[in-house]
């Protein structure tokens, strides 16, 4: 199997109101709007983009939700379902669920590579607070093992964080690369950037995408989203980047309430737009 698909519905600690549980079934209807077939790209920036390809050829398995995913007997049963799937799968996708998900999905795709691991968040916030919450997953993952040296923070955005968290992540020694510096950069540089340091310990990569990156024109269904972020096409070419690189082995997508997002469903068309980047970037290792 190459990719498999988890459902984590978590969404009891978030630090906003949230239904964020409605959201990994949202994001599987969605996925039926979608052709898997990849047009030709003449830029030619892989050589393979130069010809139609079809992710049709791609195994992909649902491995269904998680029955209540929330607290320690939820998050151990994710980090157990997540190990199982990726005994069968070369890779895997969780679908949120808040940001909480984000530490036991990577804790179960680790496993006992915990001490080489490393972690890409595509995220507004640091996520380093105190306690359990959705703002709390780097931290926490850094407590449970998780070399600091080796996280990698991208796309980190003005007034959505305190001055502490900041030097928290500092003094810890994570990269940041802030929001402004994307504009300026190709986003596959920016993610080969980053997959090298979280890769540096020789062992497996998370890539934590929170949607709440992006400008929220394109998504309004993520509470924290605001006017300035990333637009669509950076998520989305971030998304095939990581993917393409064998050093990922798991992804989450996160912070979407589907219950509040715009009438057309564009939030939960993003987040299904990225699985199928993600499985782009798969199809062409």
């Amino acid at each position: 199997m190459d990719l498999a698909l988890l459902g984590v519905p978590a969404w009891r600690t978030s630090l906003s109101p949230t239904n964020a549980h409605a959201t990994p079934a949202a994001i599987r209807e969605a996925l039926r709007r979608y052709s898997p077939a990849l047009m030709p790209d003449r830029s030619g920036v892989v050589a393979e983009a130069r010809a139609p390809r079809d992710l049709g050829e791609l195994r992909i398995a649902d491995a269904g939700d998680i029955h209540e995913p929330d607290g320690p007997d939820g998050e151990a049963r994710t980090i157990a379902a997540t190990a199982a799937a990726l005994d069968r799968a070369a890779t895997l996708v969780a679908l949120g669920g808040d940001n909480s998900v984000t530490v036991a999905t990577a804790l179960g795709a680790w496993g006992d590579d915990l001490g080489r691991a490393g972690l890409v968040t595509i995220d507004a916030h640091y996520d380093l607070r105190d306690g359990v919450s959705n703002g709390s997953p780097v931290r926490r993952l850094v407590e449970a093992g998780l070399d600091p040296r080796r996280i990698v923070q991208v796309g980190i955005a003005d007034f959505a964080n305190s001055a502490a968290y900041a030097q928290r992540a500092a003094d810890l020694g994570i990269t940041v690369i802030h929001r402004d510096e994307l504009h300026g950069r190709r986003p596959a540089e920016v993610m080969a950037e980053a997959l090298e340091i979280a890769g540096a310990g020789g062992g497996p990569v998370h890539l934590d995408v929170d949607v709440d990156a992006c400008d929220r024109s394109v998504a309004p269904a993520c509470p924290a989203s605001v006017p300035g972020g990333l637009a669509a096409w950076e998520l989305r070419a971030l998304a095939r980047a990581a993917g393409a690189d064998s050093r990922v082995r798991s992804a989450d997508l996160v912070e979407i309430d589907a219950t509040m997002d715009a009438a057309d469903g564009r939030t939960v068309r993003l987040a299904a737009l990225c699985v199928l980047e993600f499985a782009a970037g798969l199809a062409s290792r």
